[in-house]
């Protein structure tokens, strides 16, 4: 995660995965396919674990898999930042590279929250493989947050 100045979150990681798993409880549950590992600072890390359902033929991690995760990532950095009412934010735009063929291994999300308004969020988020260094995807994304 990056050099941004870091603050408590609103919502802790489980407190994050039980507001989750409450409304969206095929994402975050017991051995499901989505992990928050860390929240906070308008930053999150996400996980998106292995399974053969997000392959594509030849062995590779599936685009929409990516594409999922980093929309997943930077709900979860909305979430720690305004609490519950994240829950109702949704997506208006998600533009996504993708930079290497990335093997069959769990890829997570470095998220980063570059604006934080009253109606719209703006995030960047990076993928890597587990263990690798080199990006294989960048996204952006806009979301638009419920009326307090």
């Amino acid at each position: 995660m990056s050099d941004v100045p870091t603050q408590a979150p609103l919502l802790s990681v489980a407190q994050i995965t039980e507001l989750i798993d409450a409304h969206f409880p095929h994402m975050t549950g017991r051995g499901k396919y989505m992990v928050i590992e860390a929240a906070g600072g308008r930053q999150s890390r996400t996980r998106l674990r292995l399974n053969e359902r997000n392959l594509r033929p030849g062995g590779t991690i599936s685009g929409p898999a990516m594409f999922s995760l980093a929309d997943f990532g930077i709900w979860v950095a909305i979430i720690a930042e305004i609490g519950e009412r994240g829950i109702g934010a949704v997506t208006t735009n998600l533009n996504i590279n993708f930079l290497a063929k990335p093997e069959a291994r769990d890829i997570l999300a470095h998220t980063k929250l570059v604006k934080l308004g009253k109606r719209l969020a703006v995030g960047e988020i990076e993928i890597y493989l587990e263990g690798g260094s080199d990006m294989v995807a960048h996204a952006t994304s806009t979301y638009s947050l419920p009326p307090k």
